[in-house]
C-alpha cells in the first residue's frame, strides 16, 4: 500500500488492475487497454489525510473493444480487489498508443500494396521508409470511414539508413488504415512533386562534417550534495515542498505545493499539469489540411516520455525519478529517468551596493523538475522552476525536425510557409498548450481578478500625465470567464484569498504572469476551433470539478465538437471565494524560419506564478550569503 494518497500507481497496482478486468470477465485478448492510471482520491479526503491513515487505492482503466471498436471506462477497486464499475461509453474514440504506432508500421512496412506504391516513386528499400500514424478529426475523415478507428499516416524516406528520418518527405501519397485491424483501406495518390535534394542531415558523422573543438568542458559540482530532498514523491527545497506525480495523459503532476513561510506551511498550489497540447498546421494543401495533433488528448505526454541522461539532459549533482506505466495489454514498463531533479545558479537573486556598507549579494538557485517528450519529429521539453522568493516558473521547449514538403520545381512556393532547402517549404503551425492550474492561495476558497494598468487622464490631480493605477475587475462566474491578454493594459490575473490578509490589511495572492500568449486566428466554424475553442483565449477560469479534466473533452480523438471548457461553463457557476482552476493557454506561434532547418535549436516559452502580496516583505530577506572564490562572502 502506497505512503501517499496521491502516489503513482505501482507495476503491481497496474497488473492487478488488468487481471481483475479479465477475472471479471470485462475483458479478453480482443481488447487493448488504451490507458490506465491512479484514480485520484477526492480534493477534500486528500487534504485530510495525515500518515498513518488508510489508503483507499482505485485505479481508472479505458479499454477499447476492438472488434466492435467500442471504448469502456472501469474503475478498479484495488485495496478491495474488485471491479467497481464497467461502463460503456458509446460514441468516442480512445487515445492510440505506441503499441497501435508500431503495430500500423509493420503491416503497412509489409503490404504489397504500399511497396508498390512507394516503388513507383523510386523507394524500393522499405528499411528506409518512416510510416508515420496520425490521427483525424471526424469532420476531415471520409464518410465511408467515420464508424471506423481511423488513422493516417505519412511516408518519409531515409537518404542512408542513420540519415535524417524525416529528410525526405513522400509527398502526395497518403494511407488510411484501420487502426483496430490494421487494414489498408485507401492509398490516396495527389501528387508526386519529386525528390529534391535537399541538405537535411544533422549528425556530423552523417554529415560528413567537423564539430567544434573550442569549446572547453563546463563542471557543475556540489561536492557537498544537494540542498534538496526526496522521500517518496515529497521534494523539499529551501522552504518549498511538494508532491510528484506521473501519469500517461499529462506525464509530471505537481501537487500540494506549499511555502514555509517562517514557520508556517502556507499552501500555493493543489495541483499543476499540463492538460492539452493542440497543434494545427495552418497550411490548407493536400499534404497538411488534416495535420492537427491534440499530443496530450490523442497520444498522451507520459507515454512519449524518453529517459534523460546526465551530461546530455541533465547537468549537475542529479536526482532521477523513474515512471511506471503500461501497454495495452495492462502490462507495465519503467521508463528509467523520467524526471530529472536539481538545482541550477540564474545569476543575480538581488544585489545593492551602498557607497558606505558596500555590496550586498546574493546569488539564485532555482530548484529544477524536468522532462523530455518525443513526440514524432518534434521534441518538448517540459520545466518547472522553483524560486527562493516564491516564484514558480513553467517553460516549454520545442526542438526536433519541422515538417516539411517539397514544391514543383520552377513554381512559386506555397505561401503557407518558409522555404527552407531546394523546393522545400516548412508549413506554418501553432502549438497551444494548456497548463491546468488548481491554486490554492491560503486555502480553496479564492477569487480571480483581472488587473489591468490605466493611465488616467490629464486632470488637476494629474497635470502632467504621469499617474498610472491598476484596477482589478473579479470574473464573477463562469459566463466571464474566458479573458484574453491585453497589451495595451499589460494584462494580468491574480488569485485571491479574500479571507486573508497580509500585515497591511490586503487580501493575500498569487499573480498570473502572462507569457508565449497569441491569438487562434482561426474562424469560429472552422473544424479544428469546433474540436478545441479553449484556444480562443488566453485564460479560463472554472469551478474545480473533478471530473473536468481535459479542456477539449476527454476524448478528442475523432472528435468533432468540443466535450470540453464550452460544455464544462454552460452551468454559470460562480466563481468568487470558491475552488477554482485557471486554465492557462500559451505556446509557440510558428512561423518557420531557415535557420531551424535541418533542426530546431529550443524555441522557448513559459509563463510565471509570482506572489502579489502573498508575503509580507521579500521572502529570500533570509537567502544565505554568496561565498567568494578564494573565500568569504560577497559583501564588499
Amino acid at each position: 500500500m502506497a505512503q501517499h494518497p496521491l502516489e503513482p500507481l505501482t507495476a503491481e497496482e497496474f497488473r492487478r488492475t488488468a487481471a481483475l478486468l479479465r477475472r471479471a470477465g470485462h475483458v479478453d485478448d480482443g481488447f487493448r487497454f488504451t490507458s490506465i492510471e491512479l484514480k485520484e482520491p477526492p480534493k477534500a479526503d486528500v487534504k485530510a489525510w495525515r500518515p498513518g491513515n488508510p489508503v483507499q487505492r482505485t485505479s481508472f482503466a479505458v479499454v477499447l473493444d476492438r472488434t466492435e471498436n467500442e471504448t469502456y471506462e472501469a474503475t478498479v477497486d484495488l485495496t478491495g480487489d474488485t471491479v467497481l464499475s464497467f461502463e460503456n461509453i458509446p460514441g468516442v474514440t480512445p487515445n492510440f498508443t505506441m503499441d497501435e504506432f508500431h503495430d500500423i508500421d509493420g503491416a503497412m512496412r509489409r503490404h504489397p500494396e504500399v511497396i508498390a506504391a512507394l516503388a513507383e516513386r523510386g523507394f524500393t528499400d522499405m528499411s528506409l521508409i518512416l510510416i508515420d500514424v496520425w490521427t483525424y478529426g471526424k469532420a476531415l475523415m471520409p464518410e465511408e470511414h467515420r464508424h471506423r478507428r481511423l488513422g493516417w499516416c505519412d511516408l518519409w524516406a531515409r537518404e542512408t539508413p542513420e540519415g535524417n528520418p524525416f529528410g525526405h518527405p513522400v509527398s502526395g501519397l497518403k494511407l488510411l488504415v484501420d487502426v483496430n485491424t490494421l487494414e489498408l483501406l485507401e492509398i490516396e495518390r495527389h501528387h508526386d512533386y519529386g525528390h529534391p535534394e535537399v541538405d537535411s542531415e544533422y549528425i556530423p558523422s552523417v554529415r560528413g562534417t567537423q564539430v567544434r573543438t573550442d569549446l572547453k568542458p563546463l563542471h557543475i559540482t556540489q561536492p557537498e550534495g544537494t540542498s534538496f530532498t526526496v522521500e517518496g514523491t515529497e521534494l523539499k527545497w529551501q522552504n518549498w515542498t511538494m508532491r510528484l506525480g506521473f501519469n500517461y495523459r499529462e506525464g509530471p503532476v505537481l501537487y500540494q505545493v506549499t511555502f514555509d513561510d517562517r514557520g508556517e506551511q502556507r499552501d500555493v498550489a493543489y495541483r499543476m499539469s499540463l492538460a492539452e497540447m493542440v497543434v494545427p498546421y495552418r497550411d490548407p494543401t493536400f499534404d497538411h489540411y488534416r495535420r492537427t495533433a491534440y499530443d496530450i488528448g490523442e497520444w498522451g505526454l507520459g507515454y512519449m516520455t524518453t529517459s534523460l541522461e546526465l551530461g546530455c539532459d541533465c547537468l549537475g549533482e542529479i536526482v532521477y525519478v523513474d515512471a511506471t506505466l503500461s501497454d495495452t495489454k495492462g502490462e507495465p514498463y519503467t521508463v528509467k529517468n523520467a524526471l530529472c531533479l536539481h538545482e541550477e545558479d540564474n545569476a543575480v537573486l538581488w544585489k545593492h551596493v551602498d557607497p558606505k556598507t558596500g555590496a550586498e549579494v546574493r546569488r539564485q538557485r532555482r530548484m529544477v523538475i524536468s522532462c523530455h517528450a518525443t513526440v514524432a519529429n518534434y521534441e518538448y521539453l517540459v520545466y518547472w522552476r522553483f524560486y527562493q522568493d516564491g516564484n514558480i516558473e513553467c517553460e516549454i521547449r520545442a526542438t526536433g525536425i519541422m515538417v516539411t514538403t517539397p514544391f514543383p520545381e520552377g513554381e512559386e512556393p506555397p505561401p503557407y510557409g518558409t522555404v527552407v532547402d531546394k523546393n522545400t517549404y516548412a508549413p506554418f503551425h501553432q502549438h497551444f498548450l494548456i497548463a491546468r492550474l488548481d491554486l490554492d492561495v491560503d486555502g480553496d476558497q479564492n477569487t480571480v481578478m483581472e488587473v489591468d494598468s490605466v493611465a488616467p487622464p490629464v486632470s488637476e490631480q494629474n497635470p502632467y500625465g504621469l499617474a498610472l493605477v491598476t484596477r482589478s475587475t473579479p470574473i464573477r462566474s463562469e459566463s466571464e470567464s474566458a479573458r484574453d491578454f491585453d497589451w495595451s493594459t499589460q494584462r494580468s490575473w491574480k488569485v485571491v484569498n479574500p479571507n486573508k490578509t497580509n500585515k497591511h490589511g490586503t487580501p493575500v495572492s498569487y499573480k498570473l504572469v502572462p507569457g508565449a500568449c497569441f491569438p487562434a486566428m482561426m474562424d469560429p466554424s472552422t473544424p479544428q476551433y469546433l474540436r478545441a475553442p479553449v484556444i480562443g483565449h488566453t485564460l479560463w477560469v472554472t469551478k474545480n470539478s473533478a471530473e473536468e479534466r481535459w479542456p477539449a473533452g476527454d476524448y478528442p480523438t475523432q472528435s468533432d465538437v468540443d466535450a470540453g471548457m464550452s460544455e464544462w461553463i454552460k452551468d454559470d457557476a460562480p466563481l468568487e471565494n470558491t475552488d477554482v482552476v485557471l486554465w492557462y493557454v500559451f505556446g509557440i506561434h510558428h512561423i518557420t524560419r531557415m535557420e531551424e532547418w535541418p533542426i530546431m535549436a529550443v524555441d522557448t516559452v513559459s509563463f510565471w506564478l509570482k506572489p502579489s502580496g502573498f508575503f509580507d516583505q521579500n521572502p529570500s530577506i533570509d537567502a544565505p550569503p554568496t561565498p567568494k572564490v578564494g573565500g568569504g562572502t560577497c559583501h564588499a
